[in-house]
């Protein structure tokens, strides 16, 4: 058999024979265990409760069978002698092989439970901040996996990658100096999303703004004020000022002075306040908690008596309060009770001697 021992590029045919069935081989076999341990495992896990076994014999099958086929080449090459300098060479290739293989399983598996069990929470929340986020998150989680096999297949390889990271680093700081406010947002965005200050609806007063808020997304909340304007808020305002949520707060008090002419008697000053207690006792949204009325103090042209109370979540900011001093004004009317005005009286000289 002097044919199986000629040379070609300095390996004989037998040693390239026996490459090549190595390498053939390996995939076949991979390929066989792909079709066959395969359907055995989904058989496996589909009997399970949980969907997770499921998706990682999914995204792991293809990179196992990766990593078999490039086994068998690895193991064909062997049968091969080409010198020092390319075995190096090849060994190097199938170490970086090997770690981007297994940066694809890791980056597969991670992408697919965010894609699975992540985003189908997200869009179950009425929030166009959590439908930015997932996507975000997905991107940043993929890329940052990558990143990470790369430096780790250069460096295994023997690829000296201290240099390329200190570039990197000094690339990605000039970058985040540019880039500080878009950053600030971001991490703005996820404070909104962690901490939930407000949601979409809630009304809110922030440096001088107050209005509804109508989206919150990962940069930027837009809130429309109470005069219908829209108004774009970074987000990294959220974390460096003070915000009030007005939409979170329990009830809001209602303070109201009401001035009578002097020449109303005591009995009628009571009959006031009692009016005052009645009309708040029957409205529902004033019950709690209790209302404050006394007479007050005598003004300069009027016996002022006070009135505190507090509007719930049952009443509106601005109606019920309307309502209730539409109701002042009916009985108050019909009870003979008069309301001061700033009045003076002026002396003549004559008068004004005796």
């Amino acid at each position: 058999m002097d044919f199986l021992q000629t040379l070609f590029l300095g390996n004989s045919i037998e040693h390239w024979a026996f490459a090549l069935a190595w390498a053939i081989g390996g995939i076949i076999v991979a390929r066989v265990l792909y079709k066959v341990l395969g359907s055995l495992a989904r058989k496996i896990t589909s009997k399970t409760r949980s969907n997770l076994d499921d998706l990682i014999v999914d995204k792991l099958e293809e990179p196992l069978v990766l990593a078999l086929t490039i086994m068998a080449l690895r193991t064909g090459y062997g049968e091969l002698t080409f010198g020092d300098q390319v075995d190096h060479f090849v060994d190097a290739a199938m170490i970086v092989a090997y770690t981007l293989n297994v940066t694809w399983g890791v980056a597969r598996l991670l992408d697919a439970i965010i894609m699975n069990f992540f985003l189908p929470f997200t869009l179950s929340k009425e929030s166009a901040m959590m439908d930015q986020f997932g996507p975000i998150l997905r991107k940043g989680l993929r890329s940052a996996v990558w990143a990470l096999g790369v430096i780790m297949a250069l460096k295994n390889a023997g690829q000296d990658v201290g240099a390329l990271l200190a570039g990197v680093g000094i690339g990605g700081l000039a970058l985040a100096m540019a880039a500080k406010d878009f950053v600030s947002n971001i991490f703005g965005g996820i404070t909104v999303f962690v901490d939930k200050p407000f949601r979409v609806g809630d009304r809110i007063q922030i440096s001088g703004y107050d209005g509804n808020i109508e989206e919150i997304g990962i940069r930027s909340t837009r809130l429309r004020t109470l005069s219908g304007r829209v108004v774009v808020i970074p987000n990294f305002k959220f974390t460096d000022t003070f915000l009030e949520n007005v939409t979170n707060e329990p009830s809001r008090k209602v303070g109201l002075t009401l001035g009578l002419t002097y020449d109303t008697t005591p009995e009628q000053v009571q009959e006031g306040i009692d009016i005052l207690k009645a009309i708040i006792a029957e409205r529902s949204e004033t019950l709690d908690p209790d209302p404050t009325i006394w007479f007050s103090s005598f003004g300069d042209f009027s016996l002022n008596i006070d009135v505190i109370y507090f509007i719930n979540k049952n009443g509106h900011w601005a109606y019920s309060p309307g309502e209730v001093n539409l109701e002042i004004l009916k009985r108050f009317n019909a009870a003979g009770l008069d309301f001061a005005f700033p009045t003076q009286t002026l002396l003549t000289p004559d008068v004004a001697k005796r």
